[in-house]
């Protein structure tokens, strides 16, 4: 069993900044890939960026630039760090662990953009 745990949501007026963490705890082997993905009502969870074992990332086109993705293996950690927030990224932001083809989320976190 694997448990995720977020924290780093919350309001924040355009143009500002937040860092999402997202611990992961239980039976955790030393490969898989980490990453967020985020839900708005009425829309289906999207991608936002991931970063697998090794390093390397991706990211969705509208947050490159603006988001970076960062992990800690020794605490079994993975961060995101968000820039130039814009209203549109406001949205439950759920962290995502992939691991010997199971997938496990966490219980997701408010981000709110907004003046």
């Amino acid at each position: 069993q694997v448990q995720l745990v977020e924290s780093g949501g919350g309001l924040v007026q355009p143009g500002g900044s937040l860092r999402l963490s997202c611990a992961a705890s239980g039976s955790i082997f030393s490969i898989y890939a980490m990453g967020w993905n985020r839900q708005t009502p009425g829309k289906q969870r999207e991608l936002v960026a991931f970063i697998t074992s090794g390093g390397s990332t991706d990211y969705a086109d509208s947050v490159k630039g603006r988001f970076t993705i960062s992990r800690d293996n020794a605490k079994n950690t993975v961060y995101l760090q968000m820039n130039n927030l814009k209203p549109e990224d406001t949205a439950v932001y759920y962290c995502r662990l992939t691991m010997r083809g199971s997938v496990y989320w966490g219980q997701g976190t408010q981000v709110t953009v907004s003046s």
